[in-house]
């Protein structure tokens, strides 16, 4: 029999370094928010696959919905033969985007997919060079998604030279000193000194950083992004990657700022681990690239639209978006009081919805981050039955994505095993 030991061998000397595990722990079966590992042991997942499984490990709606696809079809290539789940799905977000007017999609693969993608299509309609992302924003590991994603280390260290015409702004952060007046003022010096901005094709941004560290851009912030790409004819493009399908308390995190992007992306809790990608925006800006200019072999898999169509139904029946809400609110309490019993350690406690970070500092103070607690932390937790995840720029944020079908027992005994942990490392 398999053990996590032989596997973790027999990995090392087949896989790249690169593509490492946070964890020698390798999962036989899984379900809702727990997992079982090929020697037996359980775990509570606070990862959910990074924000994938919203509705959870194997819902049986989604796997449901899958069985029945596959009997009857698994791919043909969208753009060679399509098929009615791609049709019906594509309807669909459509409709739950929180875009006014007419819309289209596309259907891609990965995250990293559909940032590409509209960053395409953003040039395309404008006929214009330049991005502006920001700084701690991830959109993903493709050559035009590094020179976006404001993070080195592990993601562009020894991959250059990026893309030209990318540019970065600060990410408003008034945890840590960044004003909303600063990232416009800084935005508008990039007008200034780097590029004008009738060059500028889009601004893209993470309505809540994922990979960043979990950081909420204001609303206000969002809402002034929105008048300067109005005046200056730039596209917006909301990722929603992470934050989207519920994750923050909304179907997506745009929403909390009542502000409308041009383009947006979305993907990980799309369909429920099954690979797929979108990009929703203005119909008008979605028909500029030509005919043949979008898509990708596996693009709109019809087992992922499939898994989707199911996603989007759990959602709705299961009132996910308001779960969201609630797990947030709960964790929140829990985790702010353990702050206070471990002041010295836990500088900040944040969440939007579902989407929680404990941020990990020496001495009480939030200027000294604790990189080496949060590795400890992440480290030590599958040997409590327990599966963490890290985050931030500064590498000392735990983030807690639980799947949204997680119950409160489950989710208190997550917690409770955290708790003892922190105790133990304190």
């Amino acid at each position: 029999m398999s053990t996590n030991a032989s596997l973790q061998d027999r990995k090392n000397k087949v896989f790249a370094v690169g593509q490492g595990n946070l964890a020698p722990v390798y999962v036989e079966r899984a379900k809702n928010a727990e997992m079982w590992d090929v020697e037996g042991n359980r775990y509570i997942d606070f990862a959910a696959g990074i924000a994938v499984l919203n509705t959870g490990h194997c819902h049986p709606k989604v796997i449901d919905a899958v069985k029945s696809q596959v009997e009857n079809l698994t791919h043909t290539c969208i753009t060679v033969t399509p098929y009615e789940p791609a049709v019906e799905l594509a309807e669909k977000l459509v409709e739950i985007a929180p875009i006014s007017g007419d819309k289209k999609a596309i259907f891609v693969t990965t995250g990293a997919e559909a940032v590409e993608n509209c960053v395409k299509i953003a040039r395309a309609h404008t006929g214009r060079p330049g991005i502006i992302a920001f700084n701690g924003g991830f959109h993903g590991r493709t050559n035009m998604t590094m020179a976006l994603t404001g993070k080195v280390v592990p993601y562009k260290a020894q991959f250059g030279p990026f893309p030209a015409g990318v540019y970065h702004a600060p990410y408003p952060n008034e945890l840590h000193g960044v004003s909303i007046e600063d990232s416009l003022k800084a935005l508008k010096m990039l007008f200034t000194c780097d590029i004008e901005a009738s060059q500028v094709a889009a601004i893209i941004i993470e309505p809540v950083q994922g990979e960043g560290g979990f950081y909420q851009a204001p609303a206000a912030f969002l809402q002034e992004l929105r008048k300067i790409c109005d005046e200056h004819g730039i596209m917006l493009i909301a990722d929603e990657i992470q934050n989207g399908f519920g994750r923050t308390g909304k179907m997506f995190a745009i929403e909390h700022a009542d502000v409308e992007p041009d383009l947006m992306t979305m993907a990980k809790g799309i369909a429920g681990g099954f690979p797929l990608s979108a990009v929703v925006g203005k119909a008008a800006v979605m028909d500029s690239s030509p005919a043949g200019g979008l898509g990708g072999t596996y693009a709109g898999s019809p087992v992922a639209c499939a898994a989707a169509l199911a996603v989007l139904d759990v959602i709705k029946e299961e009132n996910l978006v308001a779960r969201a809400a609630a797990i947030g609110e709960q964790m929140n309490q829990r985790l702010n009081a353990l702050k206070e019993e471990h002041s010295q350690i836990i500088g900040n406690v944040r969440n939007a919805g579902a989407m929680v970070a404990m941020e990990l500092i020496q001495n009480g103070d939030i200027d000294q981050p604790n990189p080496e607690l949060t590795k400890a932390l992440v480290a030590a937790a599958p040997k409590h039955g327990l599966i963490l995840l890290s985050c931030g720029i500064r590498a000392n944020v735990i983030r807690f994505l639980p799947a949204l079908t997680m119950s409160d027992e489950v989710l208190n005994e997550g917690l409770d095993i955290l708790a003892k942990m922190i105790a133990e490392h304190a």
